[in-house]
């Protein structure tokens, strides 16, 4: 799954908030230098051009483009930006005085105080804030992996596009360089490098990659077979548009540190989108939070008595496209259940051992591990992993790392979307369907049909489903 990029004001909403406040500010201590905080309280005109400056701000900065290129912008160019935003604005608020019929009623000294005062407390905010993303933007603070894939010939200029930017939204995992022999090139700039197409594609199945770029130098030929896989592996791909057009419904042309792409991915959404999914995830997360720590107090104690140890199972999962983390659930087994695991999997359901799955598993906790599995209440706590946004409410069960490390490329075309609580294999059968490859089926095919009405309808058949214990295991 891709976001589509959004426009320039909306992605740098940081910078947005940060004016609107400022400017206000700027305004109250203009009103405050002049005439003290009581005249402020009786004045209704002074109260209404508060409520105005926020309006005419917003209206400003989209209609003048004033977010546009905000990260690239030197210090110079900032302070030109920041003076021509806080003069447009005091202009429109001289403009609305003049309009209601109120210019004589005013304050010149707060009206030339306000923008001299706003310059410099914008300039420093801007300042202040672009040097906090740069030392706090991070692989883990939602920046995208990418994989830059090229030729001998231009991967070091591929390389400084991507890292001269210290505020860019992505994270570079490695380089593939189709050109070069095995281990020809072992690194460079700190980054792994990967020589030949098998080393790349092997990288990129059992590695963290969002997104993958293909800049192959026009003298070489496109490796077609390895953009095919990467799609199937569910790996949003970017191709520089001088070598390639596709036929894929899937594809946008974008930018991307100055080169111009053609970038094809298994679904394509907008911000609005995932705002709105983010939004239901963490309103969902914070009730599922406060129903864990009811079921808490009724079955903390009975587990501790069946099956002395930890009330909480932790266990590394496979997130989206590869990216690690810890899953959190009720202990519903013995303590020594990832052992005997091994001795059982000759009775696993599954054949292939892509998952595992048994009637009357013995590792369960006799009565307690039973029910708390029936009802799925073993899966509460992993609410907390929606709100730290690991998973989502909707979403594909992430594998265990030893199911990962089974699979073939088309598998993890499952990993394209963040996992979540539930999805729609899950609403399909849950325990019931043995075959890894429909399971791998439904949930691609819900990563591609992906909309937020979806999510609500699975919703739905989920509550159903587990009330009905259907396909419990």
């Amino acid at each position: 799954m891709y976001r589509k990029k959004t426009s320039s004001w909306l992605k740098h909403w940081d910078f947005i908030l940060l004016d609107l406040i400022l400017l206000e500010l700027s305004y109250l201590l203009a009103h405050w230098l002049h005439h003290g905080t009581a005249y402020y309280r009786e004045a209704p005109l002074y109260r209404n051009v508060f409520f105005a400056i926020a309006a005419i701000d917003l209206l400003v900065g989209l209609m003048m483009g004033s977010y546009k290129g905000i990260l690239r912008r030197g210090y110079w160019l900032e302070t030109k930006a920041v003076a021509k935003h806080a003069i447009i604005v005091t202009v429109c608020v001289i403009a609305y005085l003049f309009a209601m019929k109120e210019s004589s009623n005013y304050s010149r000294v707060v009206i030339f105080a306000f923008p001299i005062i706003s310059i410099c407390v914008l300039y420093i905010g801007r300042i202040l804030l672009k040097k906090w993303l740069s030392k706090h933007r991070g692989p883990a603070s939602g920046k995208r992996a990418i994989l830059l894939i090229g030729g001998k010939k231009n991967y070091r200029e591929i390389v400084e596009a991507f890292t001269s930017n210290p505020y860019s939204e992505f994270h570079v995992m490695g380089i593939g360089i189709i050109d070069a022999k095995e281990n020809e090139i072992p690194n460079y700039q700190g980054f792994p490098v990967f020589c030949g197409e098998s080393a790349i594609e092997d990288f990129a199945q059992l590695n963290w990659v969002d997104e993958a770029l293909f800049s192959i130098p026009t003298e070489l030929a496109l490796p077609d077979k390895m953009i095919k896989n990467f799609g199937i592996m569910g790996i949003t791909i970017h191709i520089k548009l001088a070598r390639v057009a596709d036929d894929s419904s899937n594809q946008i042309v974008e930018k991307l540190e100055g080169y111009t792409v053609l970038s094809t991915s298994i679904n394509m959404v907008s911000a609005g989108q995932l705002i709105f999914k983010r939004t239901m995830d963490i309103c969902g997360g914070l009730v599922g939070m406060l129903l864990t720590g009811i079921i808490f107090i009724f079955v903390a104690p009975i587990i501790y008595i069946k099956s002395p140890g930890p009330i909480f199972f932790k266990q590394v999962r496979i997130g989206k496209n590869g990216k690690k983390f810890n899953i959190y659930k009720f202990r519903s087994m013995y303590m020594d259940a990832e052992e005997r695991k091994k001795e059982l999997m000759a009775q696993n359901d599954i054949k292939d051992g892509m998952m595992f799955k048994m009637d009357n598993d013995p590792r369960i906790i006799k009565g307690i591990g039973n029910f708390i599995r029936d009802y799925s209440l073993d899966e509460f706590p992993q609410f907390w992993n929606v709100l730290k946004g690991d998973m989502s409410l909707v979403g594909t069960r992430p594998p265990t790392v030893d199911e990962w490390e089974k699979y073939e490329m088309h598998h993890r075309s499952r990993l394209a979307f963040k996992p979540g609580l539930t999805g729609m294999w899950q609403v399909s059968g849950r325990s019931n369907i043995t075959d890894f490859e429909e399971v791998v089926r439904l949930d691609t095919e819900y990563i591609k049909k992906w909309n937020p009405g979806l999510d609500i309808k699975i919703l739905f058949k989920t509550v159903a489903v587990v009330l009905g214990k259907v396909g419990s295991k």
